[in-house]
C-alpha cells in the first residue's frame, strides 16, 4: 500500500512539473512569436529549490542584464567581507596642538565608505558626521587651525568610473562614481521650474553650468553632462512647464564637496580656520606629493553602518554607486588592488569557485550599468540557489524588492533591456529560484516577463 501511494505521489509532481513546464513553455514562445520580440534574445530558467531544472529556454545564452547583476556583487561581497564589515573615516592632525592652536594641518581620511553622509541610516545622517568631527576637534582642544584642511582621498585608485560606462550615464545619480573620500552618496538634486534652476540640496562647490533645457512633455526627460573634476555641467533634455521637478546628478568632486562643508562647520562652531582645503588627488594633479596624517595623531574613527545593511539598500533601491564601490573594495582586500579590472576579476573567480560556468558570467562592473555585462539566466539562478544555503542570507534575501506581482525579485532595466531574478513560492508551497532576461524587445518588456513569471504563482 505504501508503495502505491508513493508511486502515485511521485506520479503527482511529475504531472505537476510538466504541466508548469507545458505552461511556461507556451508564454515564452508566445512572446518570442511576437512582433516586438523579432530581433530580441531571452534567456530564461527556472528551477526548484533543490536545483532541479524546471524550466530552460536559452538558459545558457548571455545577455546584458542590468541590474539583476548586482546578485553576484552582494553575494559575494557578503560571503567574502562578511556581513558585519564596516567602513572606517578617521581624521587626524599633523604638527602640535598649543595654546588651543593647532600648528599644522587637520586631515579627513577614509577607506571608501559609501555611506558617508547618507540620507539612508538612521544615526549615519551628514549632521551626525558633522557632529562627531567637530566634537573630536574641540575635544582634542583644538580652537584654532593655522594650517590647510587635507582631504585624504587616496585609498583607492585614481579611476571613479568603470570603462564602459555610457557618457549619457556618467553626469547623473545613478551613474555617480567612487572615491577614495565619498559623501552624500555623491548626488546632489535640483528643484528646476521649466528650464530654471530654483535651488540645490546643498552648495555645489566649483561648477559651472550650461543650460540646453527645454519645457515639453509630462515627465523628466533630462541629462546631465559632466565628468570627474570637471568644473562644468551640462544639462539638456526636456522638463514639463509650469511644474517644479527634482532632477538628480552625480557631484563631480565628492571630496572637495566634503572640505568645504568642513570648512563652514569649523566656522559655525567658532573653531577658526583661514587655510585652504586641498584633496590629495588635486595635489596629485598639480605635481605634488600627498600629504597623510600621522597615525599617533588620530582624534576621530567614524565607522559605517554594517554590511548587510549597506546590501539591504543596494538591492532594494539598486544604488549602481554602492556596487562599485563594493568592487573596489573587493579588489583592494583581497587582491590588494583597487582598479575595477581587479576587483571584476576576483567577482567573476568567486563564482566560477561555485561552479558556475566562467563562459557564463562576463562581468564588465559590479551594478549592470554597463552594457558589457553578459550574463546567463542559468548562471544567475546558481548564484541565487549558493546564497539560499548560506548563513549570510537572510540578509542578503532581505534586500530584493517585491514587484508588482506581488513576487520577490531583483529587476534590471536599460533601454531595451529587461530582467528579474529572484525566489517565488507558489500557493501550493513549491518553491521556485528563476531569472528572465530580454535584450532588444520593442515593447514593455517588464509587463510581458511579469506575465510569463506569473505561471509560476
Amino acid at each position: 500500500m505504501k508503495k502505491t501511494i508513493a508511486v502515485l505521489t511521485l506520479s503527482a509532481q511529475l504531472f505537476y512539473a510538466q504541466n508548469i513546464t507545458q505552461k511556461l513553455d507556451k508564454v515564452t514562445k508566445d512572446l518570442m512569436d511576437s512582433s516586438s520580440a523579432v530581433a530580441s534574445g531571452l534567456s530564461f530558467y527556472v528551477s526548484d529549490e533543490n536545483g532541479n531544472v524546471m524550466y530552460d529556454y536559452q538558459g545558457n545564452k548571455g545577455l546584458s542584464t542590468a541590474s539583476t547583476q548586482k546578485i553576484f556583487t552582494a553575494g559575494a561581497a557578503l560571503e567574502a567581507l562578511g556581513k558585519n564589515y564596516t567602513y572606517t573615516t578617521t581624521s587626524g592632525y599633523s604638527g602640535t596642538i598649543s595654546g588651543g592652536t593647532l600648528n599644522g594641518n587637520l586631515f579627513v581620511s577614509s577607506n571608501g565608505d559609501p555611506t558617508l553622509g547618507s540620507w539612508r541610516y538612521e544615526g549615519y545622517k551628514p549632521e551626525n558626521f558633522k557632529n562627531k568631527l567637530i566634537e573630536a576637534v574641540k575635544k582634542s582642544g583644538i580652537a584654532k587651525i593655522s594650517g590647510d584642511l587635507i582631504i585624504d582621498d587616496s585609498y583607492f585608485d585614481h579611476q571613479t568610473t568603470p570603462g564602459g560606462w555610457p557618457w549619457d550615464d556618467l553626469g547623473n545619480y545613478y551613474g555617480a562614481g567612487v572615491w577614495g573620500i565619498n559623501w552624500r552618496e555623491n548626488q546632489f538634486d535640483i528643484n528646476i521650474n521649466g528650464t530654471d534652476f530654483k535651488s540645490f540640496s546643498y552648495p555645489l562647490e566649483g561648477v559651472k553650468w550650461l543650460n540646453d533645457l527645454k519645457t515639453g512633455g509630462s515627465s523628466d526627460q533630462s541629462l546631465i553632462f559632466t565628468a570627474p573634476h570637471s568644473d562644468v555641467a551640462v544639462i539638456n533634455g526636456t522638463l514639463p512647464a509650469g511644474k517644479t521637478v527634482t532632477v538628480s546628478g552625480s557631484t563631480p568632486n565628492p571630496p572637495l564637496q566634503l572640505g568645504v562643508e568642513v570648512k563652514q562647520w569649523l566656522k559655525e562652531s567658532g573653531i577658526e580656520f583661514s587655510g585652504k582645503v586641498i584633496t590629495n588627488s588635486q595635489l596629485e594633479i598639480d605635481g605634488k606629493q600627498p600629504l597623510m596624517a600621522p597615525k599617533n595623531n588620530m582624534i576621530l574613527t567614524y565607522q559605517s553602518p554594517t554590511l548587510d545593511k549597506i546590501v539591504y539598500w543596494f538591492l532594494r533601491k539598486s544604488i549602481n554607486f554602492y556596487g562599485e564601490t563594493l568592487i573596489k573594495t573587493l579588489g583592494k582586500e583581497k587582491r590588494g588592488n583597487s582598479n575595477f579590472k581587479s576587483g571584476v576579476a576576483y567577482l567573476k573567480e568567486f563564482w566560477k569557485s561555485k561552479g558556475i560556468n566562467a563562459n557564463m558570467i562576463n562581468f564588465a562592473d559590479g551594478s549592470g550599468l554597463s552594457p558589457q555585462n553578459y550574463v546567463a539566466a542559468k548562471a544567475e539562478v546558481q548564484a541565487l540557489l549558493y546564497a539560499k544555503k548560506q548563513p549570510w542570507f537572510e540578509s542578503y534575501y532581505d534586500g530584493f524588492p517585491t514587484q508588482d506581482n506581488g513576487m520577490k525579485m531583483k529587476s534590471g532595466t536599460m533601454r531595451d533591456t529587461k530582467s528579474f531574478a529572484g525566489y517565488h513560492t507558489a500557493k501550493d508551497g513549491k518553491k521556485y529560484v528563476f531569472s528572465i532576461i530580454i535584450n532588444n524587445y520593442q515593447g514593455s518588456g517588464g509587463a510581458e516577463l511579469q506575465k510569463i513569471l506569473n505561471v509560476l504563482k
